[in-house]
């Protein structure tokens, strides 16, 4: 007669496959090796998952290449040595080389920055604009569709 008059109650089970292992404010990591420091990831709140960190506000410098190069944009993905920038990214290195876009990829491993978008480049007093680019900072080689470019020749004195 119960079984008539009350129904079992329907439990939705609710599944978590993608937790964070643990989050931090004020997000700091190091990566060292025998040479010394060779990545330093910094932002206002970092979260470690089981494949990836995210980063709110990530400032993130590779020091494992000839030349030093950072980025930094409102949030970032580190997974795999592969760092993905999203929202006014701002990549710059220590010869003056800077440039600003909405999207970056750096593979470190092979230390290029990937732009599928509009990009502002620039270094003293030049200027390039252009719709892609791929940057090589261990060759030092830039790839880019769509160029416009403001280029200063300064005379021999």
């Amino acid at each position: 007669m119960i079984f008539f008059l009350f129904k079992p109650l329907n439990i939705k089970e609710q599944k978590f496959t993608d937790v964070p292992l643990f989050e931090l404010s004020a997000f700091t990591m190091h990566e060292l090796n025998i040479y010394g420091l060779q990545t330093l990831m910094l932002g206002d709140k970092g979260a470690r998952y089981k494949d990836r960190y995210t980063v709110k506000n990530i400032d993130y410098t590779d020091n494992s290449r000839s030349y030093l190069a950072n980025m930094r944009a409102d949030f970032g993905v580190y997974k795999n040595e592969i760092v993905n920038l999203d929202g006014n990214v701002f990549y710059s290195r220590e010869d003056g080389l800077v440039f600003e876009t909405q999207k970056v990829i750096y593979n470190k491993k092979t230390s290029i920055a990937y732009v599928n978008q509009d990009y502002v480049s620039y270094r003293d007093n030049n200027k390039i604009i252009g719709t892609s680019l791929e940057y090589n900072n261990f060759l030092n080689q830039v790839k880019s569709t769509d160029v416009v470019a403001n280029y200063h020749i300064e005379e021999k004195k």
